[in-house]
């Protein structure tokens, strides 16, 4: 019998008992192409040597140090890095334990930046339906999906939310998908109003939606007009990059295919790539210097902010993310990749759509791709899809409300960036079964 508390308590997991590339090994011996890097983020694979060899360096120095007393040459080091290749503007690092920790900070920290400019009225935070930007109360309350919610919705903090910028769904045929853009992006605008321009302290959303959506990018212009309404009225813009930042989208930072420098950014998965928990905040100059030349004092931490050992582990996979080429890989296995997925499931009956950026990739599944009527949720499916997948040996990560929480259905691919075409090839063959599998025993006509 096991004493662990499991997420799901119905049935049993095998056990993961080592780590080969892009490969997760289990106790049998069988072996399961992680093509969805977890989620998110394995990056390098299961076995990079030099991240392996920097944790134990690390370790041979010091393994803790409370940031209350003191900083450490690993977070240090980290930090400039991070900058070095951050947006303009950009210019310093909090570090933390992983992505909801990296968003109550952002959160609290928005609130005391207008705190210490002498805007105490500004408090409320605006974000869009169907994003996910943790799971601790406070990004609960900033996430849009409405299933996550439910369960604890009298305890979250009362926030608005907009459409989100969803092509495949909301953009009309007669509108390009620049026209598209600025009608969405309109919506914060009304929102801002509606609340009072001076309510408000921050808007936050992903560049690219990843979890709850299915990997949906932002059309061009929308993140500029986004830029604009927040400038306009003195709000605070946070990206959430904790899932397509660090290279997912080719980019270290997803937003610089953009072309849009937010005020505060949020990133982990990808940072440590699995081998540490790691997240980090970085914001401007702007808002630090608020602190610094105000109280002086940011009313937050964490008692594992800043930890020597996972921040070393950082350094060594951002190393390895921004050696020259590196993100051209990137962005030519994703080419690669979304082809091959193209080939295989272009003009099935029931994929409605295949989109994304980089080596991250979305699937949506439809009852009928003419009308993108979705599947019956009562069907599950994603989850029948999870399952089926993994006996072939294949990890990805399907979702079920990809429309509103509780219509829709999507499958995430987001391989570590050391995938070959053997692996793309391997990635479309067992996806293949799987939803083939899935639909049939469903009773969904293919």
């Amino acid at each position: 019998m096991s004493h662990i508390f499991p997420r799901n308590t119905q049935g049993t997991l095998p056990k993961a008992v080592k780590g080969d590339g892009c490969y997760l090994i289990d106790e049998t011996g069988k072996r399961y192409l992680d093509a969805s890097g977890g989620a998110a983020v394995s990056c390098l694979g299961h076995s990079n040597e030099k991240v392996i060899d920097a944790i134990k360096a690390q370790l041979d120095q010091v393994a803790y140090a409370h940031t209350g007393y003191f900083t450490s040459d690993a977070a240090e080091i980290l930090a400039d890095k991070l900058i070095a290749e951050a947006p303009e503007g950009i210019e310093r690092v909090y570090l933390v334990s992983g992505g909801s920790e990296a968003v109550e900070s952002a959160l609290k920290l928005a609130r005391q930046y207008h705190v210490e400019m002498g805007e105490p009225q500004r408090a409320h935070i605006i974000a869009r339906w169907q994003s996910y930007h943790g799971n601790t109360l406070g990004a609960l309350s900033t996430g849009g999906n409405k299933w996550r919610r439910d369960m604890f919705g009298p305890m979250l903090i009362d926030m608005s939310h907009i459409e989100p910028c969803y092509a495949y769904r909301h953009k009309r045929e007669d509108e390009s998908p620049e026209e598209y853009g600025v009608r969405a992006a309109q919506l914060l605008e009304d929102e801002i109003l509606r609340v009072g321009p001076e309510k408000v302290a921050a808007f936050f959303a992903e560049p690219v939606v990843g979890a709850t959506m299915g990997v949906v990018p932002a059309v061009p212009g929308y993140l500029k007009r986004i830029r604009e309404i927040c400038d306009k009225y003195g709000v605070l813009l946070v990206f959430d990059e904790v899932m397509c930042g660090m290279g997912r989208t080719g980019h270290l930072f997803a937003c610089n295919e953009d072309g849009v420098s937010p005020d505060i950014i949020t990133i982990a998965k990808g940072l440590g790539g699995g081998y540490q928990p790691i997240g980090a905040m970085l914001c401007s100059d702007k808002i630090y210097s608020a602190i610094a030349e105000g109280s002086g004092f940011f009313q937050h931490g964490h008692t594992y902010m800043g930890h020597p050992v996972a921040a070393a582990a950082a350094c060594a996979v951002l190393e390895q993310l921004t050696e020259p080429g590196r993100m051209d890989y990137v962005l030519d296995m994703g080419e690669k990749l979304q082809k091959a997925l193209e080939r295989a499931f272009g003009q099935h009956a029931n994929i409605g759509d295949i989109r994304g950026r980089g080596l991250f990739r979305g699937i949506e599944l439809v009852k009928d791709r003419e009308t993108k009527e979705p599947l019956d949720p009562a069907l599950k499916i994603h989850a029948r899809i999870k399952i089926f997948a993994k006996e072939e040996g294949l990890i990805c990560y399907p979702m079920g409300g990809t429309i509103d929480g509780k219509s829709g259905d999507h499958i995430l691919l987001a391989p570590p960036f050391i995938i070959d075409e053997t692996h793309i090839a391997e990635i479309v063959e067992k996806l293949s079964v799987a939803i083939e599998k899935s639909l049939k025993i469903a009773g969904v006509s293919v």
